[in-house]
């Protein structure tokens, strides 16, 4: 092993929460932060490969996503002042969450109490009957729904690259192409990659994504918990019909206990709009197309499944009737749009002749066998590991980030001198 300079803090993963947590930490302290990345680019994967939505939480129950609400709440306006300051696009479409009958309709009563509660303007959230929904978006067949004039598109790709610029003028060095092999936990952690190299450092932020829990046991922590990969899978509206729909429709989902969205028509910053996604269940965070990828990966999969705490979703019939569905959607993309025409009855599948990025979440299973349902953080070794980071995540990373930085120097695990730069946000007012 090559051994590399050592670093007091390394943060494990290129992706928008990485560089994010990178961007404070090198702001507040005159410290050595390397941000260890596996890819040749920051934000290849999770980062890049979503809807491009800034949401506001209005879907969130404030009572178990609390923090992630508050997070996505505070950092529309610093997402905005960014996208000013760096010249990105920032689309303000607003999104209808549209209920299809009257019990979907009373969740959507109980959707504008919860966007209140989290900070949400009344102004800025209305309950609307078919036909207001009618006369904003004639080709909309809903029951109700509720609009929020807030959220906004935006390429969180660009986003990550401009602020992992920031982050190198305060000094972080990102260490691309370095994928985590092992973890020797000594009085210094040392951190082994696959290229026969190696870091040392007094503490790791695991923020690795869908890998997350992957380096978490590397490490020793959340040995207990298992997790699995499903793809998103969208289709690109052809041009001519792109103003079908002028703003986002996300529809109340069924199941809300399960990670399958119902189907959504997004507009994109750069005018694209999409319909999806599905929840297709693929053996590893970087199957973005088959079923299978890697022969050794899928059965080094099928057994952790098999043999670990989802293997009690097996058994779970609604599961695995969701499951053969969401199959289907991928497969046909006729099936897929017949999801989309319960609420948009003019679409047609001939609208459709290319697919969108997907992207692949990975929602961590509790040791009963349940789909943890909040993010988790979780001490280590010299180390501080973030675990089931979803949706809002990218719109809520600058805030939430924060946050993380709070919390360590509040447990005493940033020891350091603190020598704040110029800021593009305000640390002191977003904590």
């Amino acid at each position: 092993m090559v051994s590399l300079a050592k670093c007091d803090v390394a943060i494990i993963g290129g992706g928008l929460l990485g560089t994010c947590i990178s961007y404070w930490l090198s702001n507040l302290y005159d410290i050595d932060v390397v941000v260890i990345e596996k890819e040749p680019k920051v934000a290849m994967h999770t980062s890049s490969r979503n809807t491009g939505v800034v949401h506001s939480p209005f879907y969130l129950n404030p009572e178990k996503k609390g923090k992630l609400a508050k997070a996505a709440f505070v950092s529309h306006d610093l997402w905005k002042r960014f996208t000013e300051k760096k010249g990105l696009a920032w689309k303000t479409v607003g999104t209808l969450e549209i209920a299809l009958d009257d019990a979907q309709h009373k969740i959507l009563e109980k959707y504008l109490k919860w966007g209140i509660q989290n900070g949400i303007s009344e102004k800025d959230l209305e309950l609307l009957d078919r036909n207001e929904v009618a006369k904003k978006e004639p080709n909309i067949s809903c029951h109700s729904a509720v609009f929020c004039k807030t959220d906004v598109a935006v390429d969180y790709g660009k986003l990550t690259q401009e602020l992992k610029n920031e982050s190198q003028k305060n000094g972080t060095k990102f260490l691309l192409n370095h994928k985590v092999e092992s973890i020797e936990n000594k009085k210094e952690t040392v951190i082994n990659f696959e290229n026969k190299t190696q870091l040392s450092c007094d503490f790791v932020i695991n923020c690795a994504g869908g890998y997350s829990l992957d380096i978490a046991k590397k490490f020793g922590v959340a040995v207990q918990y298992s997790s699995l990969h499903f793809r998103g899978e969208y289709w690109i509206v052809q041009k001519e019909y792109t103003d079908l729909v002028k703003t986002n429709i996300y529809s109340v989902p069924n199941y809300p206990d399960f990670p399958f969205l119902d189907p959504h028509w997004i507009l994109r910053a750069d005018g694209r709009s999409e319909v999806g996604p599905n929840a297709v269940p693929v053996p590893s965070p970087e199957t973005y197309s088959g079923y299978v990828g890697n022969v050794e990966t899928f059965i080094s999969k099928l057994i952790d499944v098999v043999t670990g705490n989802a293997r009690n979703l097996l058994l779970n019939a609604d599961f695995m009737n969701l499951v053969a569905k969401e199959w289907l959607s991928s497969v046909s993309k006729v099936v897929m749009i017949e999801r989309v025409q319960k609420f948009i009855p003019k679409v047609k599948p001939e609208y459709f002749l290319e697919r969108g990025t997907a992207g692949i979440r990975t929602p961590i299973i509790t040791p009963e066998g349940k789909f943890l349902p909040d993010v988790m953080e979780l001490e280590g070794p010299n180390s501080y590991h973030i675990l089931n980071y979803n949706s809002p995540g990218a719109t809520g990373a600058p805030a939430y980030s924060a946050y993380v930085v709070k919390s360590l120097q509040e447990k005493g695990l940033l020891d350091y001198t603190t020598h704040t730069k110029e800021s593009i946000w305000d640390f002191e007012k977003i904590t």
